[in-house]
């Protein structure tokens, strides 16, 4: 246990943050009146884990390169951890190992024609590809119509796609659209940390993650508790400018693309026979005809194109 990694910090303040807020008490040990700390001492993580107080602190400090999987394994039942947090934490530990510690940006991956064609085949659902950075990087007609605050946003990157991170905590119209915003940013943000988990030397999440919390106080207040989610999945409550009050499901389905990239089809429905319903399919038939005549628009020029030689002959 001999490493120093690059991301000791957030080992050291997510082991942190998880032992203080697990009292003596849940944990069934003995209290007392004079401790100075509500959660767990460093020594009783120690106990319930199983190995010596010197390897804990050491732990905690960041050494984890070489730390087996039941050692860690361990730790996790010692702090209670989630399935989230496990993962997060093993994440951490992996993410350690590579000797080059240098951040990298990874490039992009292409999304396929069939991706889009199945987006574009949900005609009823809402539906867009995220990455793990919060980026929107395939989207279909009715996604677009749903989220038109955030495609109309100045958040939008400089190729026109929105990201989620920036929309919520950049944008004080985000306030309005999401009417659980806060809800909606303390889940953006857990699902951040655990991408930082994963990738900890990719530069333009590092570089994301320094804008959001130099310009937004709400953002890191939320990356301050260390909170993780692998995925997101729910009931989402939005303000609509054009049709008002939506209740929509929303489910996020791993996509696999490309190696350990990650990447979430995500799909918002309404349920059968509600008001939601019959608002997302306005919005859907809305969506369909603008998409038809952009496509009649894009195939009329096509075709004048092709005639054009032909006339100059």
């Amino acid at each position: 246990m001999d490493q120093q990694p690059a991301n000791r910090g957030e080992i050291r303040d997510f082991l942190v943050s998880r032992r203080a807020r697990i009292t003596p008490a849940q944990a069934g040990l003995p209290t007392s009146s004079r401790r100075r700390v509500a959660g767990l001492r460093r020594e009783e993580v120690a106990v319930l884990a199983g190995v010596s107080t010197d390897w804990y602190t050491r732990l905690e400090k960041g050494h984890i390169g070489g730390v087996s999987e039941d050692a860690l394994a361990a730790v996790a039942r010692a702090l209670r951890l989630d399935d989230d947090e496990r993962t997060y934490l093993f994440d951490l530990a992996r993410s350690s190992r590579p000797a080059s510690r240098t951040p990298s940006r990874r490039r992009d991956v292409e999304i396929p024609a069939r991706v889009q064609w199945l987006l574009d085949s949900m005609t009823m659902s809402s539906a867009f590809v995220r990455n793990g950075r919060a980026d929107l990087v395939a989207s279909n007609p009715l996604a677009r119509a749903l989220f038109a605050p955030m495609f109309d946003s100045a958040t939008v990157d400089r190729r026109g796609r929105p990201n989620l991170a920036r929309y919520i905590f950049l944008d004080l119209g985000a306030r309005d659209f999401f009417v659980d915003w806060d809800a909606a940013g303390m889940a953006t943000a857990a699902l951040l940390r655990a991408e930082v988990g994963r990738e900890p030397r990719d530069r333009a999440l590092r570089e994301l993650v320094g804008e959001l919390s130099t310009l937004s106080p709400e953002f890191r207040g939320h990356w301050a508790t260390h909170d993780v989610l692998m995925r997101h999945d729910g009931i989402k409550r939005l303000q609509h400018p054009e049709v008002g009050r939506l209740e929509l499901i929303f489910q996020s389905l791993d996509l696999p693309l490309s190696g350990r990239a990650v990447h979430d089809l995500v799909v918002y429905t309404a349920e059968p026979g509600s008001a939601s319903e019959d608002r997302l399919k306005l919005m859907a038939s809305w969506a369909a005809t603008q998409s038809r005549a952009v496509r009649d628009a894009s195939e009329g020029v096509a075709s004048d194109g092709a005639s054009s030689p032909s006339a100059d002959q």
